[in-house]
């Protein structure tokens, strides 16, 4: 019998709960005789009946979506005043995380553009996400899953696909002792936390740092998604010096192909909790809840930041010359974090922050250097003077104490009834409902600095603002770090150039989204193919002194070729056989994830 008709009319039978994995015979990397080769969309004859998607919303209790965008009522009549409000809430992070419908990043050129999946399970619970994998499966569903949804590459994103959203699962709790299952005897208890997939890092440092004033490691954009950001690998601010989130994971649950609801931790499932940590998300399956470290809070968090602009282009090469020297001696350590850009109109923007130094000792570090600039009036001019200085740690993430001590940092989620934590960086606004254009990162290595190259990287760095603004995320790169941290991040799954990297440069060009209506004014096509040209040109110049650099999967280049190489580097094989144990048949596909190469570009057609 035809395997697939014969799991149509199963389903239709109300066999549906007794599907599990039995039927299925491993397909991804050495496809069985009968494995379906396409996954089917609305109106083709394997598209589940009402019937079929009826028994799935009593299953997960009434909680199937049929989706729409929120913008699908805009697209007739655009100039009224629901549709301009509605443009205007998409500046706010926190309401596009809301809706199943959007994505944080609204589109690529020429790549991808956000689209509603035709269903979505908003889950409340694991056996909510079982339901909806095992549906997904027997039905031959494209299957999608979105907990903050802030892919730049859009994998939390796909039309007439079935969407797992964790929106709702969101529960958070502080342990003193934990140990994992499995591993009594052999780990020591250790204080942790444990939060639900759909949870922000708004949420995890509020509940961590403010309130209970102690550290987890996590992401810098507070509206990313816990579950994505540490499958992603996972930086923060601080993470010169507490490393990346994928190595401060203890614990995790996770819904595989086959509905199995499976705990992986370092005794219970190894390899796939290997797997997780760096892999990327919504490759091998549907994380549901995490638990991570937490760490002693430092007594200051800070930071400094100012504008240099350098009146020739002579004065800037130096400039950059001058701060690849003043980087290696004084801040290469775990005290600085996040970053600079180079701008092509000679501009120098520094954007850091620290921990573990108060506000005399951050500035005696930074003192040398703005001292340096001030004796060349002619070359530099201060477009924003030096800000420099901390606070206690605690405070880092709290809304209201930022609102009375230092105004304007953080926007608050202005909905009514929004959480009082709920609030973004200010410098992150520019990502909300971006729609790239081009998008390249590199790790560089801290081999760069030593005094033989320093001056290579110099001339690379001003060759390559030249073309568009360059970013050096120094917190993104462990080269400086403990080695307690690097030792850790060695044991994930994150490409291995990560260890000994100074920084992640990042080049990047968008614009708002080229929905109609939009009052924001996408650029027309011509404009964002010469970005995306002039940001290629940028990184090419980069990678001349770094040919063999890795790139960040979570900040990548949509088009990579080579993005087994890239994202992971010789962590490449190892993965693949964990996809091929746990998800054989490529239930899971995200555009350039573990396996997908198995796929065509939209995840509906099998390859190999």
């Amino acid at each position: 019998m035809d395997r697939r008709r014969f799991l149509q009319d199963a389903a239709a039978a109300s066999l549906l709960p007794l599907l599990g994995s039995r039927l299925l015979a491993p397909a991804w990397a050495g496809s069985p005789l009968g494995a379906p080769r396409s996954r089917v969309r609305p109106g083709d004859p394997g598209w589940p009946a009402a019937a079929q998607w009826e028994q799935l919303r009593q299953a997960v209790g009434g909680r199937l979506i049929e989706l729409q965008s929120p913008l699908h009522a805009c697209l007739k009549a655009p100039d009224n005043d629901a549709c301009r409000a509605m443009f205007a809430q998409l500046r706010n992070p926190f309401y596009i995380g809301d809706q199943p419908g959007l994505t944080q990043s609204s589109g690529w050129f020429r790549a991808w553009t956000s689209h509603p999946s035709a269903y979505a399970v908003a889950a409340e619970s694991t056996a909510d996400v079982v339901a909806a994998v095992n549906f997904a499966r027997a039905h031959n569903l494209r299957l999608v899953v979105k907990g903050g949804g802030h892919s730049y590459q859009g994998t939390s994103d796909a039309a007439d696909s079935l969407l797992v959203w964790t929106r709702h699962m969101s529960a958070i709790t502080l342990h003193d002792a934990f140990v994992g299952q499995g591993c009594a005897g052999t780990q020591a208890p250790q204080p942790a936390v444990t939060i639900e997939a759909g949870a922000m890092w708004a949420d995890a440092y509020h509940a961590v740092t403010t309130q209970a004033g102690r550290y987890v490691q996590g992401g810098g954009c507070t509206s990313v998604g816990v579950a994505g950001l540490v499958q992603s690998g996972g930086f923060g601010s601080f993470s010169k010096n507490y490393g990346t989130a994928a190595a401060g994971l203890l614990e995790a649950e996770i819904v595989t192909a086959d509905g199995a609801v499976r705990i992986a931790n370092a005794c219970t499932n190894p390899d796939l909790f290997w797997g997780i940590k760096g892999g990327g998300g919504g490759s091998l399956g549907v994380v549901t809840r995490l638990t991570l470290r937490t760490r002693e809070l430092a007594q200051h968090f800070g930071g400094a930041s100012a504008k240099i602009k350098a009146t020739s282009a002579t004065a800037f090469r130096a400039l950059i010359g001058h701060f690849v020297d003043f980087y290696a001696e004084h801040l290469l350590n775990p005290h600085w974090g996040e970053q600079i850009k180079l701008e092509p109109d000679h501009t120098l923007d520094i954007s850091m922050v620290s921990q573990g130094l108060d506000s005399a000792q951050a500035r005696a570090v930074w003192q040398p250097f703005f001292d340096w600039v001030a004796q060349s009036p002619h070359d530099y001019v201060l477009a924003e003077a030096p800000s420099i200085g901390s606070g206690l740690a605690r405070h880092w993430w709290d809304v209201a104490w930022r609102e009375q001590h230092a105004p304007g940092s953080m926007i608050a989620d202005p909905r009514p009834g929004a959480p009082s934590w709920h609030a973004w960086w200010s410098g992150d606004g520019d990502q909300v409902g971006v729609y790239w254009h081009g998008f390249e990162s590199a790790w560089l290595p801290a081999t760069l600095l030593a005094k033989p190259h320093r001056q290579r990287l110099a001339d690379a760095l001003f060759a390559a603002s030249a073309h568009w603004e360059v970013g050096l995320h120094f917190n993104k790169g462990l080269a400086g770090a403990p080695a307690a941290e690097v030792a850790a991040a060695r044991d994930t799954a994150t490409h291995p150039a990560v260890l000994g990297a100074f920084a992640l440069a990042i080049i990047a060009a968008g614009g708002p989204p080229p929905f109609p209506g939009n009052p924001f004014h996408a650029p027309a096509p011509e404009v964002a193919q010469e970005h995306a040209a002039r940001v290629a040109s940028a990184m090419a110049a980069l990678r001349r002194v770094a040919p063999d650099a890795g790139a960040y999967v979570s900040e990548s280049d949509y088009f990579d070729k080579d993005w087994q190489r890239s994202f992971w580097g010789s962590n490449y094989p190892r993965l693949a056989a964990v996809k091929r144990t746990y998800d054989p048949e490529g239930l899971f596909f995200v555009h350039h994830g573990v396996g997908s190469e198995a796929w065509s570009d939209d995840g509906f057609t099998r390859l190999a």
